[in-house]
């Protein structure tokens, strides 16, 4: 397998995890509070998605706990030469297309993999308003995994980590309960603030179904 536990990482993933791991240091970036949990999988959603070097503190703060973090990619990104270092930085290939269930496919690769603690942004976009997109609960339910909720906060350069729950019946109620935490580290952030509204409006939508 490409991503095989047997094969040696590539010269150029090395060289480019440790430059990320020197960077979190550099920037002097902390995990202010709680830690990743010693189970073999699952699925860590974060917010804010504000910038493009949200994976190399998620990736500092991971590799301090022993931690590989993996990421959902674009299959094509796991072709040819850059396969293998795609593979490496803990990629999950994921065919996007309309006629494919991508759902499905990250639910197959946790079945498939011994150990994946999977990092996704929720709000999908570094514009959000702070809504979240529910992708990362239908994987969680589907893969049978627990979620770990974290905050981050890149003006002080610290994050946090949730203990892990299963998801739910309720989306609506999980989701209440992940902004309950995040708003508990920044109960004055905007995105967090909407979070909630959403939460309290997907529950009130579920109770009318």
């Amino acid at each position: 397998m490409p991503d095989s536990p047997e094969r040696k990482p590539t010269l150029l993933s090395r060289i480019v995890r440790r430059a990320i791991i020197g960077i979190y240091h550099a920037k002097g970036w902390k995990v202010a509070t709680g830690g990743l949990p010693d189970i073999p999988k699952y699925l860590i959603v974060g917010s804010p998605h504000s910038s493009n070097w949200d994976f190399v503190f998620f990736v500092g703060a991971t590799a301090r706990r022993g931690v590989k973090p993996g990421f959902m990619g674009k299959h094509t990104l796991f072709e040819g030469v850059m396969g293998n270092f795609m593979y490496d930085m803990g990629g999950v290939p994921v065919d996007r297309s309309k006629r494919a269930n991508y759902v499905e496919q990250v639910a197959a690769e946790f079945a498939r993999r011994d150990r994946l603690a999977l990092v996704m942004a929720p709000e999908g976009s570094r514009n959000s308003d702070g809504e979240w997109r529910s992708g990362f609960w239908h994987i969680a339910r589907a893969a049978q995994v627990p979620i770990v909720a974290t905050w981050v906060d890149p003006g002080a350069h610290r994050l946090g980590f949730s203990e892990p729950f299963m998801p739910g019946d309720s989306y609506g109620r999980d989701l209440a309960h992940i902004a309950e935490f995040l708003r508990k580290h920044r109960p004055e952030y905007s995105r967090y603030k909407v979070l909630e509204a959403q939460a309290q409006a997907v529950i009130a939508a579920e109770q009318e179904a």
